[in-house]
């Protein structure tokens, strides 16, 4: 019996994206229809994605929704691909201008839960009322899908089984329990009066729990990383598995991108020079090629332990470095930054924003790449920058230990070695970790040896796809 995956997600790429996790809608069911799944996605019907889906139609409509109002179900395809997809049409909860979280004006939309108590909705209406085609596996993501395991029980239909697959804990969709009870949800055997989440229903009601990279499902077992569900994950164990996000190589990968300066691979490094070249006169970074440039494409957020750069700043451009950052994000971490170019100019170039090109001549003319997140459930940017030659400078968490090796500077003759940890979180460790990095790189033999490394190492969507589809199967089978 083949396998039909509803796959549930808030954003994917090109329809929506707002992060990583658009990547994901955008990559992963292209990759698991190549292995033979039937795989279908359902994403709310923002504006860009009604105008983007392809061959669209009306394929269902559900006029008495109750709290939700009208919806309406369009069915298309993903442009240039064939992943079928299901857009929800409401115009009360998504063609809205702005992104997929917030206004124009970069404002959280106030009535967040209740839309994607509408996404959960209509899918559960989808399992139930489909007659065309009905998912034997309901694949809801992060907390704006979360609802849905609970809404499947709470209705009594078992005819699919669900997979949460938490890409973030610490974004739940926190909400009370009288809003609970008008999605439907029954509240009796709710313990306590604090309010409950999306994330917390789904963890407690999905048949099987996944998280993004094998590290970050320990990790949200403990109080450090949990987010107050520490306990109910750990009571999950048995069912919870860690499976890595993939990085794109149609798209990433330094042989064939149309955005860099100069095409270049693990057998002529000699492109990546032009790169950099190419990089210090777009953003107006003096010194020559000797000189370490490092990059930074990241969200700038408490997360991503992006304040520490400031920090340190000082004492890697003592050591000649130069520094590249895109980003934008909270303000204060914004307003540091930009205080940083403005008091070394020509040596640190910032841009706030998001410029889709911009992330891959950065990822592809810098040398070394920092991530020295807090926590970080997997991350991608460091996936790509070991494709580009980009030596990652990471913290010890997450999916960020589980992809980037550090062997130390003996590990790099051998091909373990593939980037430097930070040994803890302070701007000390990272500070030290950038140091070594910029060691290696005055040894021009070494250093090539160290990027070829990680240019070798792969982690494509196929290799994602087929553990997911695997946990499919054992899912199923439970059923």
């Amino acid at each position: 019996m083949k396998l039909r995956v509803l796959f549930v997600i808030a954003e994917a790429s090109p329809l929506a994206k707002a992060g990583g996790l658009g990547d994901v809608g955008g990559a992963l069911p292209s990759a698991l229809r190549s292995l033979g799944v039937d795989v279908r996605l359902m994403l709310p019907g923002y504006p860009s994605a009604l105008n983007a889906v392809q061959q669209a139609a009306i394929a269902h409509r559900f006029d008495d929704s109750s709290w939700a109002g009208p919806l309406e179900i369009i069915a298309g395809h993903m442009p240039g691909g064939d992943v079928p997809v299901y857009l929800v049409k409401s115009k009360r909860y998504f063609e809205r201008p702005g992104g997929p979280y917030t206004d124009e004006s970069g404002k959280a939309w106030p009535d967040e839960t209740e839309r994607f108590a509408a996404l959960c909705h209509a899918a559960v209406r989808f399992v139930d009322e489909s007659r065309d085609w009905r998912p034997s596996i309901v694949h809801a993501n992060d907390w704006h899908a979360a609802l849905i395991p609970a809404m499947l029980k709470a209705q009594g239909l078992r005819s699919a089984s669900s997979l949460l697959t938490i890409h973030n804990a610490s974004y739940q969709g926190v909400v009370s329990k009288a809003e609970l009870r008008r999605y439907g949800i029954p509240v009796s055997q709710l313990r306590g009066r604090r309010a409950h989440s999306f994330l917390e229903l789904g963890a407690r009601h999905a048949d099987r729990l996944s998280t993004v990279s094998p590290r970050y499902a320990k990790e949200i077992q403990t109080k450090k990383f949990g987010c107050g569900l520490e306990r109910l994950f750990a009571s999950r164990a048995r069912t919870l598995v860690g499976i890595l996000n993939g990085a794109d190589y149609t798209r990433w990968d330094p042989a064939i991108d149309v955005a860099i300066q100069e095409k270049y691979d693990s057998t002529d490094l000699s492109g990546k020079a032009a790169c950099k070249s190419a990089l210090q006169r777009a953003l107006a970074l003096e010194g020559s090629s000797q000189a370490p440039l490092i990059g930074i494409v990241s969200r700038l957020t408490w997360q991503k332990g992006l304040d520490l750069v400031p920090r340190i700043a000082k004492s890697l451009i003592a050591c000649g470095a130069r520094i590249a950052v895109l980003g934008q994000g909270e303000p204060r971490l914004e307003a540091d930054f930009l205080k940083l170019a403005a008091r070394y100019p020509y040596r640190v170039a910032v841009h706030i924003g998001f410029d889709e090109a911009l992330a891959h001549q950065i990822t592809a003319g810098a040398d070394i790449f920092l991530m020295p997140s807090r926590f970080e459930p997997c991350g991608i940017a460091q996936l790509h920058s070991l494709r580009y030659g980009t030596v990652p400078v990471v913290a010890r968490v997450g999916g960020l230990a589980d992809t980037v090796e550090d062997g130390g500077e003996r590990g790099i003759a051998s091909g373990k070695t593939t980037g430097f940890l930070m040994r803890r979180f302070s701007s000390a460790s990272l500070g030290a970790a950038v140091k070594k990095t910029i060691a290696v790189f005055a040894a021009a033999s070494e250093w090539q040896t160290l990027q070829r490394n990680g240019m070798k190492k792969n982690f494509s969507w196929d290799r994602s796809a087929r553990a997911y589809r695997d946990l499919y199967m054992k899912t199923r089978r439970e059923r």
